[in-house]
């Protein structure tokens, strides 16, 4: 679904981090780890094709790909539902409905609030059930687990569970020791490139 072949980003004329080799099939998720400053952000973004590599390949077969990024794309003034109303409006009214996909992420409550008066993890967790609104064959989520509580977590792990068994893919950064330690699942720790 995914392959990455010698992919690098320079700046400055230094590597961002160290070329990137990798092959992600269908039902699997790759785990991308590395400490702050490592490059995970500027692989994701390389990978959503927002940024173009400086060298090496990526190849995408994914029909329909989703990308959380650090910056959730909510908007303050609308409440949470709003918020998931635009997407499932803009993705055609699929058969999940905004407060269906509250109500999976814990948000029931808090439905109606305008997202500037949601926490942190509440503003990820809304940010996360608009990928239960409009699936994806491919997840691309950088740091998800940041903000999120224990509960926040493990939900978390259940989607992602609940995508790769439906055939998904996803590929999710960390800087954390935490991962869904699923069945079929790869790890790749990225290794800053600059010269110190």
């Amino acid at each position: 679904m995914l392959t990455v072949s010698q992919l690098s980003l320079e700046r400055y004329f230094q590597p961002v981090f160290h070329p990137v080799d990798f092959s992600l099939s269908a039902a699997e998720l790759l785990m991308i780890r590395g400490a702050n400053g490592s490059g995970k952000t500027t692989l994701m973004r390389l990978l959503a094709g927002i940024i173009t590599p400086s060298a090496g390949t990526i190849t995408n077969s994914a029909t329909t790909t989703a990308y959380l990024a650090h910056a959730l794309a909510i908007k303050e003034d609308l409440s949470a539902l709003e918020n998931l109303q635009f997407v499932w409006e803009f993705s055609g009214k699929p058969s999940v409905s905004p407060l269906q996909a509250l109500k999976k992420l814990g948000l029931a409550r808090v439905a109606h609030q305008p997202a500037r008066t949601l926490s942190a993890g509440q503003r990820k967790r809304c940010a996360l059930a608009r990928l239960c609104i409009a699936p994806s064959q491919l997840w691309l989520l950088d740091e998800p687990y940041s903000n999120l509580d224990q509960d926040g977590i493990a939900l978390l792990d259940q989607l992602l569970q609940q995508h790769v068994q439906n055939g998904g893919s996803a590929v999710v950064s960390t800087h954390g020791e935490h991962q869904p330690n699923l069945r079929r699942q790869q790890n790749l720790s990225l290794i800053a490139g600059f010269v110190h």
